[in-house]
């Protein structure tokens, strides 16, 4: 894949919570499956969709994927779409934005 960035949703006070300890361990779904899920720009809409249809007060953050190196891998999930998965705790060092949608 081409893509140098991804984006994790997260709840606000997942986003509270990845303030103050700087690093982001994965949400429930992200711990059952062994990593953080991240989406790309195209992927962000249809995640949001699926996942977290209904719920406001959602962070975006946008993650440098250079920077987090062999720990990024694409794998294909959702209609054999190729999705960066994060096989490492994601540091706050790597978010390079940060949008917030109601």
């Amino acid at each position: 894949m081409t893509a140098t960035t991804a984006f994790k949703i997260l709840t606000h006070q997942q986003w509270v919570d990845f303030e103050r300890e700087r690093v982001f361990r994965g949400a429930p779904v992200d711990i059952a499956d062994g990593y953080i899920h991240l989406s790309t720009a195209e992927q962000l809409e249809g995640t949001i969709a699926r996942h977290f249809a209904g719920q406001t007060d959602l962070m975006i953050a946008e993650v440098d994927l250079i920077g987090l190196g062999d720990a990024i891998r694409w794998e294909e999930a959702r209609g054999g779409e190729l999705f960066p998965h994060l096989y490492a705790e994601l540091p706050i060092t790597a978010v390079i934005g940060l949008l917030k949608r109601d």
